[in-house]
């Protein structure tokens, strides 16, 4: 998967895999304490840990993962997130992750970048399954699989062994291929 992530457009985002440059704007949200523990990763400490990580992404390819999407605002050209369909099994399933700067949250774009990459995946990536999890306590995140239309699945009782080594239950949301495309051909989506 060495293959460069396609460039994606919505109305207010450009969905481009993270660059380097990237670092300064990721570092403005990655380092504050209620952002990366509500995903299950710890706030970056420094510059060069989120340099670090991006790299990490790009690592992580040469494993046979897609990649990690920068969410850039078009108005300013400013990366303000992420997303990501990780966990990715060729022809089968994916899970989708997201994060955005606490400054532009309760616009939707976690929303509208998630819809852009959910798509991506069934169409182009042809996958059947899409799952999404978030911690049970995570209302935002779960108002976000709910606007994404996934389907609750239920609770995954001590499924997720957190960076810091607690372990937390998390909700389980999902949409196959057949769900999607029976939302395109209805308007739905």
């Amino acid at each position: 998967m060495e293959a460069r992530l396609p460039v994606l457009f919505t109305p207010r985002l450009i969905l481009r895999e993270v660059e380097e440059k990237d670092y300064l704007d990721m570092y403005e949200y990655a380092r504050l304490p209620y952002v990366g523990p509500n995903a299950g990763w710890k706030p970056h400490s420094s510059l060069s840990e989120t340099r670090s990580i991006i790299r990490l992404f790009h690592e992580k390819k040469r494993l046979g993962q897609l990649g990690t999407f920068a969410i850039v605002w078009r108005e300013t050209n400013k990366m303000i997130g992420t997303v990501e369909l990780h966990t990715f099994v060729k022809g089968f399933k994916a899970e989708l992750g997201y994060t955005v700067n606490p400054a532009y949250w309760g616009r939707g774009i976690a929303v509208e970048a998630s819809k852009k990459i959910i798509s991506w995946g069934f169409e182009v990536l042809k996958l059947k399954r899409i799952e999404c999890t978030s911690f049970t306590d995570n209302v935002q995140s779960r108002r976000v699989c709910e606007k994404l239309g996934l389907t609750y699945e239920g609770v995954r009782k001590k499924g997720y062994l957190n960076y810091d080594g607690t372990v937390h239950d998390i909700n389980c949301y999902a949409i196959t291929d057949d769900e999607y495309f029976a939302k395109v051909k209805n308007n739905e989506w």
